[in-house]
């Protein structure tokens, strides 16, 4: 049976206040700044800057006001059955493809590494099928082509393009065409894809001068000489880009390009096999539709909904806001702060807008296909949280975005509502913040809410009902570190609710969030961190291939020997180290160089060294975790068999609770595997005959002990005695019989008559494996 099959645990339903396992402290923790590779984070930062007492008290305070019940840890962990009669193989090192394990794991994680930018304005020349209305959207990427030269704001608007692009995706390199002639648009798709080569090429499309794209869905460019409209195939386009690509069109009747496409890839006679997997569509409207031109909207609202989604939405929500008497849209271009500083009224707005966008996309979109668009690519996860937007802002001008892969209208999905109030508390700040730069920003309520709404489901909600549509919104408050600690806490007793729920919160992005978490000291934080891993490695035992290689290990090996924490939430500690080296080389090396032996031997010694009970539980996960750090591992059973780690585990052989015995039999067990060989293969020098003999003294400690126990009143206890005694005779059989001829001599025949009842333990009459490890 796997190991986190045995795992489980209750909430108890306890006040904040008054949980006797809250230890305080003061938040602490560095600067941290996201792996662009690891997580559909790069935009965002989390902020484990270091907090002073004061800081976090008022963060502490702010949250109390919130009428809130909240567990902290459970106060008791047990196993899901404390007798054991069915046994299953255990979950195969890496991700799996098949059943609820590891679905959630992005398959083929993506990076959009080069952006074409075709710009087609041929400014103060109209295309002959627009007939413009007065007065009329002129701005391109905010610019007035008709406030400067045609070719100097030509230039002025391709380098903003860039930039805008170049924001949203730093390290991706942006090419740009101004007016160009078919040539010189292959030329540039060409340079891309060899440029990105197996990475996602952007190729976005702004043809507001030329004529509409045909019904067969070709795209407009220019001769040399500016004389002539010249058509360009999509099956030209896609045969250049290739694949994986993502292409953005902006103008009118966009959507018989993506017909065309559509049907070039149906058709099966796209160049390049795969292009309907890796290829991706936006469009500005649909094939019958023309673009939006009212002087209310710039002239590529599509664009700057993608581009400069804040900027946008504020300017379109201010003139249907009960502000907009009193309030300046001007002022939208002065919003003091940063997109990346939460701590600032422009930050705050970006940080609601990717939590808004991305709870409407979680709860309308199917989970395979949220995962492949939100949280594959960075570039691509962010221009659909702004298509959302274009969709919202195009239709109220009778203009219907589209992509490819279609989504469903979400233009009046309930989370706007949250939006707009969120984006009309903080502009109603804006006039006194710009007048006044003293003047301090007062945070929007809107996660506080969003996190009491939580709450509501959990106090409600369960398998059967509809999934909380606060999920995604609890995985950005885990950014912000004065929301954190209640966020942890909500998402643990979620966590807890069942299997279901851990693998809906690794579906919707949360792994790297936790995993990046463990990288902060804040004491707050430990214990639910602690839990929240449990229930992860519960379900998923490849992530212990994550926590390896980021030195999560590190972390839990600390908690484990901290003094503060209590025996049961060490048993949590113990359960995921033994969850992280069981079967995992890697993790078996990494764990010795941290000394764990050490560290869970000593801990195990004071157990029998203290008159007092010591937790059943924690005793368990310490002789599994053991067990599995030095099975099959001869350097780290050498090292237990030097630690004195058979006296202190055949210690474990009296304790009351069966499944405490049976554990020490499982950790001595894979301890017996060393044998001699090991020691006498070994360069011993002088001192090989020495070490050979003590090699044989601990041995027949262990063997000695097993006889003892072989008519255990456990089931448990003598399975695990059957499968240690096999495993030993069957891979040692001459120092087997040495021994048993020189040591247990008076005992050997007690041991042969107890071979039959050994046998048929489970009534089948086959030896079972251990029912403790895997």
């Amino acid at each position: 049976m796997a190991l986190g099959d045995l795992m489980t645990s209750r909430f108890s339903q306890l006040s904040l206040a008054v949980s006797n396992h809250v230890t305080d402290g003061n938040a602490s923790g560095g600067d941290y700044h996201e792996d662009a590779a690891s997580a559909d984070l790069a935009s965002q930062r989390m902020d484990f800057d270091t907090a002073s007492t004061s800081s976090y008290a008022n963060a502490a305070a702010s949250s109390a006001t919130v009428p809130t019940t909240m567990a902290y840890l459970p106060q008791t962990v047990v196993l899901c059955e404390l007798r054991h009669a069915a046994f299953e193989a255990s979950t195969p090192t890496g991700p799996s493809d098949s059943g609820l394990v590891s679905k959630w794991r992005p398959k083929d994680r993506m990076k959009t590494g080069c952006v074409a930018l075709v710009l087609c304005l041929n400014i103060s020349v109209d295309p002959p099928d627009v007939i413009k209305i007065s007065p009329c959207a002129r701005m391109e990427c905010w610019i007035d082509p008709f406030s400067m030269a045609p070719q100097k704001a030509l230039e002025t608007i391709g380098k903003n393009l860039r930039d805008q692009y170049e924001r949203w995706q730093p390290k991706a390199r942006c090419k740009v065409e101004l007016d160009p002639t078919v040539d010189e648009v292959k030329k540039l798709c060409n340079t891309c894809r060899r440029y990105a080569k197996s990475e996602r090429v952007l190729f976005h499309y702004n043809g507001h001068g030329v004529p509409k794209p045909t019904t067969n869905g070709e795209i407009w460019l220019f001769n040399k000489s500016y004389t002539q409209y010249i058509p360009l195939p999509i099956s030209d386009l896609d045969s250049w880009l290739r694949t994986p690509s993502i292409y953005v069109f902006d103008c009118s009747a966009a959507g018989m390009i993506v017909n065309a496409f559509i049907e070039l890839l149906d058709s099966g006679t796209s160049n390049y096999p795969g292009s309907a997997r890796d290829c991706i569509l936006l469009a500005a409207c649909e094939a019958h539709e023309t673009l939006p031109q009212s002087a209310e909207f710039p002239a590529d609202v599509f664009t700057s909904c993608l581009t400069t989604p804040i900027k946008m939405a504020l300017r379109w929500f201010c003139t249907r806001s009960l502000l907009h008497e009193s309030l300046d849209c001007s002022l939208i271009d002065k919003i003091p702060g940063r997109q990346n500083d939460r701590k600032t009224l422009l930050g705050e707005l970006n940080w609601i807008f990717t939590a808004v966008t991305d709870t409407i996309a979680w709860n309308v979109l199917p989970h395979e296909l949220f995962r492949r668009l939100f949280r594959q690519d960075l570039l691509v996860a962010s221009l659909f949280r702004n298509f959302l937007l274009a969709d919202r802002i195009m239709r109220s001008a009778n203009c219907s975005p589209v992509s490819y892969p279609m989504l469903p209208p979400t233009h009046q999905h309930h989370m706007w509502d949250a939006w707009d109030m969120a984006a009309e508390i903080c502009l109603s700040q804006l006039p006194a913040l710009v007048e006044d730069h003293t003047a301090e920003f007062q945070p929007s309520p809107f996660f506080t809410e969003q996190l009491t709404a939580f709450e509501v489901w959990l106090d409600h909600g369960s398998e059967h009902k509809k999934p909380p549509e606060q999920l995604p919104i609890v995985l950005q408050v885990l950014l912000s570190q004065c929301h954190r600690f209640r966020a942890l806490v909500l998402l643990g007793r979620f966590l807890d609710m069942g299997p279901w729920a851990v693998d809906l919160a690794l579906s919707v992005g949360i792994f790297p969030y936790v995993l990046k978490l463990l990288q902060t000291t804040t004491p707050e934080l430990r214990q639910i961190l602690v839990f929240i891993w449990t229930k992860i490695l519960a379900l998923d035992k490849s992530c212990q291939v994550d926590l390896v290689k980021d030195g999560g290990h590190v972390y839990f090996i600390r908690f484990l020997n901290s003094v503060e924490a209590y025996p049961e939430q060490r048993a949590m500690a113990a359960f995921v180290l033994a969850v992280i080296v069981d079967g995992h080389r890697r993790g078996q090396e990494a764990c010795i160089e941290a000394g764990l032996i050490h560290v869970c031997l000593k801990h195990l010694h004071s157990s029998v060294q203290n008159d007092a009970q010591t937790e059943p539980l924690f005793l368990q996960w310490l002789c599994l975790c053991l067990g599995k750090l030095w099975e099959d591992f001869t350097e780290a059973q050498i090292i237990g068999l030097q630690a004195d780690a058979p006296s202190i585990c055949t210690s474990l052989l009296c304790e009351p609770q069966p499944e405490v015995r049976a554990s020490a039999v499982f950790a001595l067990a894979t301890l017996l595997d060393v044998g001699f060989d090991s020691f006498r293969d070994g360069v011993g020098g002088d001192e090989e005959c020495d070490d050979d003999e003590k090699s044989r003294s601990e041995i027949v400690v262990i063997i000695k002990s097993f006889l003892n126990i072989v008519s255990d009143g456990s089931p448990l206890v003598r399975a695990e005695v059957a499968v240690a005694l096999a495993r030993f005779a069957f891979g040692h059989k001459p120092h087997f019989k040495s021994i048993a001829a020189a040591y247990l001599k008076p005992q050997s025949n007690s041991l042969l008559n107890s071979l039959p009842l050994l046998a048929n333990i489970n009534g089948s009459g086959n030896i079972v494996s251990s029912q403790i490890g895997p």
